[in-house]
């Protein structure tokens, strides 16, 4: 019978979750509904030191924002509750006991200062990476050394004390890897991880690896920085007999800087001016704000699409996806081995694509919100004009107000830099009869003001390229923008006459000067 597919997504709760942890969750998440399969959420709270209380809110919200539906969580439940390993605290304790009993874990009361004391003789000895290990673990105070009676006392007596997986000196530790393949290990570059510590919390490689089998775990897909841990996780799933059930590997690349130069950080969209984190993270205990792209005007369908092409590609030329579509396409095969440079002007170009496509009324409500922010009246039915023409010259829907601004403030003066390059008597002529005609049109229309400006163009012999230049800088105070006989329309006849008659005057008067 063919296993069921079942994935999961464990952050840890210790604050905001970074954008490459939300491109994981995704990838999780395309798998499992691609294979008609499961994803579920487990908080991986076993370091209490580190936790922070309100990270939960923010990783379900994180998820919610790009689209993630959830099978199992702590906050939909499912028949493998709890979802918080400090929920499940009481039951790790028998699987680090039973590799104990059977000679495969042992009890280690080394204090702090005699751990250290240990690394610094290995230091002193020259010892690349001191480590508790096979050699140097017959010099420490463990159950492997001491008499069993004294162990025993020990216990009875409640002396602090961790529980340490024994690996073995020398052996050959292999797995096969969904996306890099075979990677094998050998035993003696992994140390006596702990497993139990001394105020009775698991630590996270025992607790996700018990976790994974009782929750039933298919295909752990995670970052790449966790493979180092792997070939220690196969080891565990071998030692508690649970090969059978050892879930399929793949380590997903890294989200690298822009230039490719080691992992995305938090300084470095700093530097260049972008966030690293889904949404904004407000931290009571520093009083800190960090960006969110959500908050900096990304559409989630925008974020969505460029973090499946991180790493992913569906072999085609196609760029555009939508969730249903990227789940028709994704595949473990087609993620790339190597790190994905994260370009910021990538996903800027993904919101443009996705902003020009939404509807007039999501165009409308953006700019009237950030009219309004500025004072400024506006109709709906000019609201959606403006959008429109707008749609195609923003990255972001925040922008719309700022680009509008020339429909409600005409240009008071300009540049005598502008006037040189493009006004000429001819553009002078065009504005006068303009003016002249205007007034005169039954419909003021776009197609009827082109018609008439390109019939005086035409009877004057003017080329077109030479004037109209001149009366969008007059009109808009801008040598390029949007459709100018759309922008005409949507001024209105009054202020087009008002502008071209101010306009037409002060260009005179600072030629004259």
């Amino acid at each position: 019978m063919e296993r069921e597919v079942r994935v999961r997504f464990a952050p840890s709760p210790t604050g905001a979750l970074h954008i490459g942890g939300v491109r994981t969750a995704l990838y999780n998440y395309l798998f499992a509904r691609k294979m008609g399969g499961k994803m579920l959420l487990r908080i991986e709270d076993t370091d209490q030191t580190r936790f922070v209380g309100f990270a939960e809110n923010y990783i379900q919200e994180a998820l919610a924002w790009i689209g993630i539906e959830l099978d199992e969580s702590p906050w939909t439940e499912g028949p493998n509750a709890p979802y918080r390993q400090s929920e499940r605290k009481p039951m790790y304790m028998q699987y680090a006991q039973k590799l104990v009993d059977e000679g495969k874990a042992y009890y280690a009361f080394d204090t702090s200062e005699e751990l250290e004391a240990m690394r610094k003789r290995l230091e002193a000895a020259k010892v690349v990476s001191p480590a508790y290990n096979s050699i140097t673990r017959v010099q420490m105070k463990n159950s492997l050394i001491l008499p069993e009676d004294e162990v025993k006392a020990k216990l009875a007596a409640g002396e602090p004390y961790v529980i340490r997986l024994k690996v073995p000196r020398k052996e050959e530790i292999r797995l096969n890897d969904l996306i890099r393949g075979w990677v094998m290990v050998h035993s003696s570059t992994i140390d006596d991880k702990v497993l139990m510590k001394s105020d009775g919390m698991p630590t996270y490689h025992l607790a996700n690896v018990v976790d994974d089998y009782l929750m039933n775990i298919s295909h752990v897909i995670r970052g790449e920085e966790w493979l180092p841990s792997a070939p220690l996780h196969v080891l565990l799933y071998r030692y508690l007999g649970w090969e059978d059930k050892m879930p399929h590997f793949a380590h997903l690349p890294l989200l690298l800087k822009p230039d490719g130069n080691g992992k995305l950080s938090k300084r470095d969209g700093d530097m260049h001016g972008f966030p690293v984190f889904p949404l904004a993270w407000d931290n009571p205990e520093t009083g800190e704000t960090v960006r969110g792209f959500r908050e900096d005007g990304y559409l989630p369908e925008a974020m969505l699409n460029f973090l499946a092409m991180l790493g992913w590609n569906p072999g085609t030329n196609q760029e555009m996806f939508t969730m249903d579509e990227l789940i028709k396409e994704f595949s473990l095969e087609k993620i790339n081995k190597s790190g994905a440079k994260f370009d910021i002007n990538k996903a800027k170009w993904f919101n443009q694509q996705y902003l020009k496509q939404k509807p007039d009324a999501f165009l409308a409500a953006s700019l009237l919100k950030g009219l309004k922010e500025k004072g400024i009246e506006c109709s709906e039915d000019k609201a959606v004009k403006i959008g429109n023409l707008l749609k195609e010259r923003v990255l972001f829907d925040k922008e719309l107000a700022h680009e509008a601004m020339f429909f409600f403030e005409a240009p008071k003066t300009f540049a005598a830099e502008l006037i040189k390059s493009k006004w000429s008597a001819e553009s002078a002529t065009l504005m006068q009869e303009l003016l002249a005609k205007m007034p005169n049109l039954p419909n003021f229309t776009a197609a009827d003001v082109k018609h008439l400006a390109h019939e005086i163009i035409e009877e004057k012999g003017y080329k077109l390229g030479k004037v109209m230049p001149a009366v969008r800088m007059i009109l808009t105070g801008a040598t390029s923008g949007p459709d100018l006989m759309e922008i005409i329309e949507v001024l209105g006849k009054e202020a087009v006459l008002a502008r071209l008659a101010f306009g037409l005057n002060e260009v005179e008067k600072t030629a004259l000067a």
